[in-house]
C-alpha cells in the first residue's frame, strides 16, 4: 500500500494580525509549515508528501527553505481558488491507489500516533476524519437571530487529518464546488459516503489567531 500526505497550505495573515500568512510565521524559531512537514516525514509509514501552495508564494517558501537548510522531501503544487481546488489539484499529482491524508499546514503539533492511527482506520473503512468532543457550552443562532441551546454531547469538533481511500476521494471531487463544501469530509458525505471519525487529539490545535501561536510553543516545549 502506498500512503501520500497532501498538506494545504492556503491560509493567510489577517486573522494573526501579520502581512505574512499564517504558515510562515516562527514558531520556535522556524516556520510553522516546515513543523507540519517534519510530523509527517517522521511518522511510521513516512507518506510522499505534496505541500498545495498558492503559485505566489513557491519562490519564498523556496527561499525560506534554504534559509532553514530545509531538507523534508516534498513536491509543491499549485493551489487553487478555494480549499476545494487545493485539494483537488493535489489529487491530480498522485498516480495510482493508496491512501492520501489531507492535513492543515497550520496543525504543526500532530502527532506520529494520530497520523499512523489516521491511516490504519482508512484502510480499513475506507476514511478516517480526527474529530474531539466539544467541552463548551455551545448555541446555534437561528433564522431569527436568537440563539438556542445545542447539546454538546451530541457535538464533535473535527480536525485534520482527514484520511481516505485515493479513489474514493477522487471520485467525490469530481463534483462540483459548493460553497457547503468546508473540509474534505463535507465532500466524501455530499458524494453519498459515510464518515467514520476518530479519535483526535486537544494538542492537535489549528494556528488561526495570534494566542495559538503561544499555545503551540508551550505545547512543543511540553514534547507534543
Amino acid at each position: 500500500m502506498k500512503y501520500y500526505a497532501i498538506i494545504v497550505a492556503g491560509g493567510s495573515g489577517s486573522r494573526m494580525q501579520s502581512d505574512i500568512a499564517k504558515q510562515f510565521l516562527l514558531l520556535d524559531g522556524k516556520p510553522i509549515l516546515m513543523h507540519t512537514l517534519e510530523a509527517f516525514a517522521n511518522a511510521e509509514l513516512q507518506p510522499e508528501i505534496l505541500l498545495v501552495l498558492n503559485i505566489h508564494q513557491h519562490q519564498y517558501w523556496e527561499e525560506l527553505c534554504k534559509a532553514h537548510s530545509f531538507s523534508v522531501k516534498h513536491l509543491v503544487v499549485k493551489g487553487g481558488e478555494q480549499r476545494f481546488h487545493s485539494v483537488k489539484n493535489g489529487l491530480k499529482a498522485i498516480k495510482g491507489k493508496g491512501i492520501v491524508a489531507i492535513h492543515d499546514a497550520v496543525r504543526p503539533l500532530v502527532s506520529s500516533a494520530l497520523i499512523s492511527r489516521s491511516f490504519a482506520a482508512a484502510e480499513a473503512n475506507g476514511n478516517a476524519v480526527a474529530g474531539v468532543k466539544a467541552t463548551d457550552s455551545v448555541r446555534i443562532i437561528n433564522i431569527e437571530g436568537k440563539t438556542e441551546a445545542l447539546n454538546r454531547e451530541n457535538l464533535l469538533m473535527i480536525q485534520t487529518p482527514q484520511t481516505f481511500a485515493i479513489e474514493l476521494l477522487r471520485k467525490a471531487y469530481q463534483q462540483p464546488f459548493r460553497n457547503e463544501f468546508t473540509d474534505d469530509a463535507s465532500v466524501v458525505e455530499y458524494a453519498g459516503y459515510q464518515i467514520q471519525v476518530i479519535e483526535g487529539a486537544r494538542e492537535n490545535i489549528k494556528i488561526t489567531y495570534p494566542e495559538d501561536l503561544e499555545i503551540a510553543s508551550i505545547l512543543k516545549k511540553k514534547g507534543f
